[in-house]
């Protein structure tokens, strides 16, 4: 009957008016499948690089494969930090009961919430020193009271989770070190993860043949074919070393992006890499990756740690081919550098984010890049017509001519993924959990939140979750002369630095016949959970779904034990 994501003593309650007529059970409800919407964030700025505030949802035209759609959804959001509402004051040893009002969070709570996180894997150890004194110095000036920064590494050591403690934070940057596999520089031939994926994916003959002519010169072997079996070889285990970096950091951004999901008020994560190639068996992940964050509010911005750098020729093991060959393997350099460095960019194009490069004053580029944009405008369209074939689709998004629009630089996402068919109840708890993690607030279904607070002892206290949730507004199936639906209930707690420190689930299915929904169903669902917290700042999320219209309800509250 009860699910609980960690163990502790948790009661679950149902004090429902309509208990006759209700049942619970572990089962996820079973949503129907519908069509995406899909979110376009845009950043416009004016000729002088200024972010423009001022536009109208009739003011853009967007185009999925070249093909006009009608926006269906349209906001703006403010640089601004999100208030978390207190839905209940601290009790003391006799308990209290406060039903929900809007107030000023206390000052402690943090609003503002940065990943750092260091490529060690792709960076060299120069560039990474220069980005981690960077980094240092602007979090030294920047930081506030209600900030918390962490710091994130591509190869998961050495990091340090969301604080606003600048010892540990200056200690953690000082213990940074490239964690780099070399990624076939110290093969014969010398090749970049961009070169091995264009021989063995593409089947690129003028990469392989490039390849062959280095082998033939570093193994001092006059044999083509058996250069050329050699470049295959290291084009094969480069391939493999960079496609699991590229997987590892790919899975650690997505985790950040769910890590910072569940964090109020603004939400920004700060890339520092040379940029890493993303190949074709990929692109999947990164478009996942980049809903996930546009659904989340995160901004991923990111900073070349390389700055301002340039590519010679004949600059490494290739000094003894050719004038010719060390010039072609410079073009594949250049190319692999522009790639990289374009990841780096269709993140931050993507979620609103900043990208800084081909600069050497780094301590600006954090600074900038942490600056988040003024206004951003969040575009979503339905594509009714689209297959579940999970091909890309380019969109492009522009402003109507009307006199305004001459010098605006337009930064948007570049694409999206059509889907494949899912799972409906995969699809259901991933839907749930998100919007736990998340501290956006929805009113689909009216939902009203209150907490109760009993401290008996100086160490330990018991918060309850009281909500009450109005079926009125639900959209029932008629199932022989009931009304079916079912609702899932979350309730969550999170700390003062936006962790998760206990969740309790519950389903309740209902089948009402039309008097009874008609008598008793004004008085709504009621729902309880029961938490055992020490002293402390807290934040409570709800988190309300139906399975018959797919309507969500989520409301956030702050509770200060003393």
């Amino acid at each position: 009957m009860i699910r609980l994501f960690r163990a502790a003593p948790v009661v679950l309650l149902c004090a429902c008016a309509i208990a006759q007529q209700t049942g619970s059970n572990d089962s996820v409800p079973t949503f129907r499948s519908r069509v995406e919407l899909v979110m376009v964030p845009v950043v416009v700025r004016d000729k002088n690089g200024h972010s423009v505030g001022d536009l109208r949802k009739e003011d853009f035209q967007l185009f999925d494969q070249g093909r006009p759609r009608d926006i269906s959804r349209f906001s703006i959001e403010k640089s601004a930090d999100r208030p978390v509402v207190s839905v209940g004051p601290s009790a003391g040893p006799g308990g209290s009961n406060s039903r929900e009002r809007p107030a000023t969070p206390p000052a402690s709570i943090p609003t503002r919430f940065v990943a750092y996180v260091f490529d060690d894997v792709h960076a060299e150890a120069a560039d990474l020193a220069d980005a981690r004194n960077a980094a240092d110095k602007h979090i030294k000036e920047t930081l506030r009271s209600t900030d918390r920064a962490a710091i994130f590494t591509t190869s998961g050591l050495g990091m340090l989770d969301f604080t606003s403690d600048l010892a540990k934070i200056h200690d953690a940057l000082f213990a940074l070190q490239p964690r780099s596999r070399q990624l076939g520089q110290t093969e014969c031939p010398t090749m970049t993860y961009y070169q091995a994926d264009l021989i063995q994916n593409k089947h690129d003959q003028a990469a392989l043949d490039l390849a062959t002519d280095e082998a033939m010169v570093c193994s001092d072997n006059p044999d083509r074919k058996t250069a050329m079996m050699q470049a295959r070889a290291v084009a094969g285990r480069t391939l493999v070393t960079g496609d699991m970096e590229t997987h590892t950091t790919l899975s650690l951004l997505r985790d950040l992006v769910r890590r910072l999901s569940a964090a109020p008020g603004q939400r920004s994560l700060i890339l520092a890499s040379p940029g890493f190639l993303i190949t074709d068996d990929y692109r999947r992940d990164e478009s996942e990756l980049m809903e996930r964050a546009i659904r989340a509010n995160v901004i991923v911005s990111a900073v070349d740690a390389r700055g301002l750098y340039v590519i010679f020729p004949g600059d490494d093991l290739s000094q003894r081919i050719s004038a010719s060959t060390a010039l072609a393997k410079a073009e594949y350099q250049r190319a692999s550098a522009l790639a990289t460095e374009g990841t780096l960019a269709e993140l931050a194009d993507a979620t609103g984010g900043g990208f800084y490069h081909n600069n050497n004053d780094l301590v600006e580029g954090f600074r900038r890049v942490d600056a988040r944009p003024e206004y951003i405008y969040i575009l979503g369209f339905s594509p009714q017509d689209l297959k579940l074939d999970g091909k890309f689709h380019a969109l492009r998004v522009t402003i109507r001519n009307s006199g305004r629009s001459d010098g605006y630089q337009l930064q948007v996402r570049r694409g999206y993924y059509a889907p494949k068919p899912a799972d409906s109840v995969e699809q259901a708890k991933r839907d749930i959990r998100e919007a736990l993690l998340s501290r956006d607030e929805l009113h689909d279904i009216p939902v009203d939140l209150e907490t109760q607070v009993t401290k008996s002892h100086a160490n330990s206290a018991a918060l309850v979750v009281v909500a009450r949730v109005d079926v009125r507004a639900l959209h029932y199936q008629r199932v022989n002369g009931r009304n079916v639906d079912t609702l899932t209930i979350v309730a969550g707690v999170f700390d003062r630095d936006g962790r998760l420190i206990n969740s309790a689930e519950k389903n309740i299915d209902m089948k009402l016949e039309d008097k009874i929904l008609a008598m008793r169903a004004p008085s709504g669902i009621g729902f309880k959970a029961g938490f055992d917290l020490t002293p402390g700042k807290y934040v409570v999320r709800l988190v309300v779904r139906d399975s018959e219209g797919q309507m969500m309800a989520a409301r956030n509250g702050a509770v200060d034990i003393p």
